[in-house]
């Protein structure tokens, strides 16, 4: 028994599956924008534009139907051609209507946006910048003071996607103010059991430990990072001259007027992922 043909002509059956393979194809490039230059983009621009303008070509409405003169007392073998004359014009109709409504789903998942990685959000929101410092009270760990250390030290669950991104593409270095030994053998071994010495790129020696917050503050200013991320106000204050950027995380926001100092209640909601 012979296989049932497809209802559209094959030039724009061939399109629309071009359309919709092209798209797939260039969701793919554009989830890696970043990574593309100038020269792609725009051929990728053009491409597009040319095949709107070939859908729209192949779209162009075809004239309205000549009237037909009223016939008196139509004959039996009149009404059978007319009659036959209908169901032949009904799948036409039907046709141009299933081609339009397909050649526009296809176009419309063309241009569908592309949600963009976490590790697009990163480099995007940390402006390419490769060295980040930051300390661990607050941001990384949930215990807000050093005294809390000396018990145990805890690693954020929400903040755990996000730094390992950050280790990806920056050279990164944890720093905090502790009150003995015991308290750094906590941070490392918090650290080590979330998994950041093995899944991310950070190494215990970029894990800097002092005994006060100006030792913090010599710290980020013999570094010199692109950005500082930190909890304290003062040290922000401080470093504002000397540091590019800097992200102030606190849940009371601050205005801040000298250098470039943004603030958030945590690292993860910085990065949109809360």
């Amino acid at each position: 028994m012979a296989e049932p043909s497809s209802s559209l002509p094959p030039s724009k059956e061939e399109l629309i599956q071009f359309i919709k393979r092209l798209g797939t194809y260039l969701a793919l490039k554009m989830s890696n924008l970043q990574n593309l230059d100038p020269r792609s983009v725009g051929a990728i621009a053009g491409l597009a534009v040319a095949i709107i303008f070939t859908y729209r070509l192949m779209r162009s409405p075809s004239p309205p139907p000549r009237r037909q003169p009223k016939r008196q007392a139509p004959t039996t073998s009149s009404t059978a051609i007319s009659t036959q004359s209908n169901i032949t014009l009904m799948p036409s109709g039907v046709y141009s209507s299933s081609e339009d409504l397909r050649a526009q789903n296809a176009v419309d998942e063309f241009f569908q946006p592309v949600k963009p990685t976490l590790g697009q959000i990163v480099r995007q929101k940390l402006n390419e910048g490769r060295k980040v410092t930051c300390c661990l009270l607050g941001v990384v760990l949930e215990e807000s003071s050093p005294e809390e250390l000396q018990k145990q030290a805890t690693v954020k669950s929400s903040v755990l996607d996000v730094l390992l991104e950050i280790t990806k593409f920056c050279d990164l270095y944890l720093m905090e103010r502790v009150i003995d030994d015991e308290s750094e053998k906590n941070v490392l071994l918090a650290l080590e059991n979330a998994g950041i010495f093995t899944s991310g790129g950070l190494v215990k020696d970029k894990v800097l430990f002092c005994s006060t917050e100006n030792g913090r503050t010599s710290f980020v200013r013999q570094l010199e990072p692109d950005w500082h991320i930190d909890t304290n106000p003062e040290i922000v204050s401080q470093l504002a001259r000397f540091i590019k950027y800097q992200l102030h995380v606190s849940p009371v926001k601050a205005e801040w007027t000298a250098g470039k100092v943004l603030s958030s209640p945590s690292l993860e909601h910085f990065f949109g992922c809360v």
